[in-house]
């Protein structure tokens, strides 16, 4: 509840070593770059560049190519500061993505320009070394055994995330092995791209940030996004935070957590539409706040694209909303559940809204079977309903969500045992969001009991480097430092995740 106010099978991998002269003790370097032509249109075009370190740790980076054509030109990028000579392109750093460890790997993009012919450059540097194959050790260095990492503080990575599917009551593997979601929230995603302007993401997306995740036995991972910067729409005119850029990075994040064992959870977290009745976030019309439902205008189409982008991949969750609270609108619960289920005019919102069994429809019509996450009213902490007016599903593959922190209706034992337990009883019950506004953990022990007893997953809000006092916050680096309220979420994860 916490609430902060086309592809074009193109493409060149750059592969082999050459040892450069660095006064120290000549160790082994070289790099690989992985250029790819996402998209191509008349005069223009998308690249995604992966680059990866073969070397030694690398703390600031820069990265050189030159474009084959004249007509190649580079016009906006991210991930990094892009400057182009003639046809020679530089990409540097940035603050959150300078370090670079050995066998690690950096994401970038940008958008381009071309006239005549748009070919695939075909040699790139690193910090003046060529990309061309594996590192070659230097001969003078005698061979060294590493030691045996301890096992204790080194991260294991259990293979891709595994397929999921709804049975009974239970999240279960393909091979029917019962899966609990238990993890965290990486906000970021629904703010930074159109409330900020300052990127797609809040802080380091890359796989030294996903590691130190690892190292807390994170095994599932929300990502909050926004409508307005998934499908590019006029609210948001920064085309590097946007549509296809934006899109990109999705899938790129999506991807990284699966291939490091971590579930995916993919969340629409603002949306659009005008709402200035009780409890409203902001009076904007763009999704810059949390709004009491989705819209019909942009909600639907998020979750065709999304569910398109994923189909096929059941190891990628699907959240519909982040917290609806009709409810507050409509002036009951009975009309608010009515609002939540079937959508359409509700009263006290004056846009037109989305309801549930429209966005389940809206996933199931493009061929996605995924699991399906749903949170109730008052902020996803009210399911006293959930089980009467939950959507139709054709592959039975919802869960329920509830958002519990201690500020919340819905904040002790009687009511979690009175309102929550039912529904754990009959379907799959994750809280999606779990915090105290206290900087200490108290609270979610008793709450992460619980849920340990009756089989509930929960994520903690949030993996992100606030100050604690603001909002639960974490972590205090990327590194995975833990804040006073992040330590117990800690402990407990090394106990019950793997």
């Amino acid at each position: 509840m916490w609430r902060r106010i086309a592809g074009l099978a193109v493409g060149v991998i750059a592969m082999a070593a050459v040892v450069p002269v660095i006064p120290t003790a000549q160790a082994a370097a070289g790099c690989r770059v992985d250029y790819t032509v996402q998209d191509q249109w008349a005069g223009g075009f998308q690249s995604a560049v992966t680059v990866r370190n073969l070397g030694d740790a690398i703390n600031g980076w820069t990265l050189t190519f030159g474009f084959p054509a004249s007509g190649q030109a580079v016009t906006q990028g991210w991930s990094a500061t892009w400057t182009q000579t003639g046809s020679d392109v530089k990409a540097v750093n940035t603050s959150w993505n300078a370090a670079l460890p050995a066998g690690q790997s950096v994401s970038l993009g940008f958008l381009g320009s071309w006239s005549g012919t748009n070919p695939v450059p075909t040699s790139f540097r690193l910090n003046g070394i060529e990309c061309t194959g594996t590192p070659a050790p230097d001969p003078s260095v005698s061979p060294t055994v590493p030691p045996t990492p301890d096992p204790s503080t080194t991260p294991t990575v259990p293979g891709a995330a595994p397929a999921l599917h709804v049975s009974g009551n239970q999240v279960v593997t393909a091979a029917g092995t019962p899966y609990r979601f238990y993890g965290v929230n990486r906000s970021g995603g629904e703010f930074a791209c159109i409330k900020n302007r300052t990127g797609i993401w809040d802080g380091p997306m890359d796989q030294a940030s996903v590691t130190a995740m690892r190292t807390w036995k994170i095994r599932t991972v929300r990502v909050p996004l926004n409508e307005e910067c998934w499908l590019g729409t006029t609210s948001n005119p920064v085309p590097e935070y946007s549509g296809a850029a934006y899109q990109n990075e999705v899938k790129r994040y999506v991807q990284l957590l699966i291939d490091n064992g971590i579930t995916p959870m993919v969340e629409l977290h603002w949306s659009y539409g005008a709402y200035t009745g009780n409890s409203s976030g902001c009076a904007d019309v763009a999704a810059v706040c949390q709004k009491p439902m989705p819209d019909t205008q942009y909600s639907p189409a998020f979750w065709t694209g999304v569910a398109n982008a994923f189909k096929g991949n059941d190891a990628v969750v699907f959240d519909l909303f982040n917290e609806p609270y009709p409810e507050r609108a409509t002036g009951d619960a009975t009309s608010g559940w009515k609002c939540w289920r079937d959508g359409g005019t509700c009263a006290g919102i004056n846009y037109s809204v989305a309801g549930f069994q429209t966005l389940v429809n809206a996933v199931r019509a493009t061929g996605a079977t995924n699991v399906i996450v749903l949170g109730g009213l008052a902020y996803s902490n009210d399911l006293s309903q959930w089980l009467a007016h939950r959507p139709t599903d054709p592959r039975n593959n919802l869960v329920a969500m509830a958002h519990v922190y201690n500020f919340n209706t819905c904040a002790s034992t009687s009511c979690w045992d009175s309102q929550l337990a039912p529904v754990a009883a009959q379907v799959p019950l994750l809280f999606g969001e779990i915090g105290e506004n206290d900087c200490a953990h108290g609270f979610v022990d008793g709450l992460m009991n619980w849920a340990d007893a009756h089989s509930v997953g929960y994520l903690g809000w949030t993996w992100n480097t606030w100050d604690c006092g603001s909002g639960p916050s974490l972590i205090s680096d990327y590194n995975g430092t833990p804040t006073a309220f992040g330590q117990g979420i800690k402990t407990r994860l090394a106990a019950v995740s793997n």
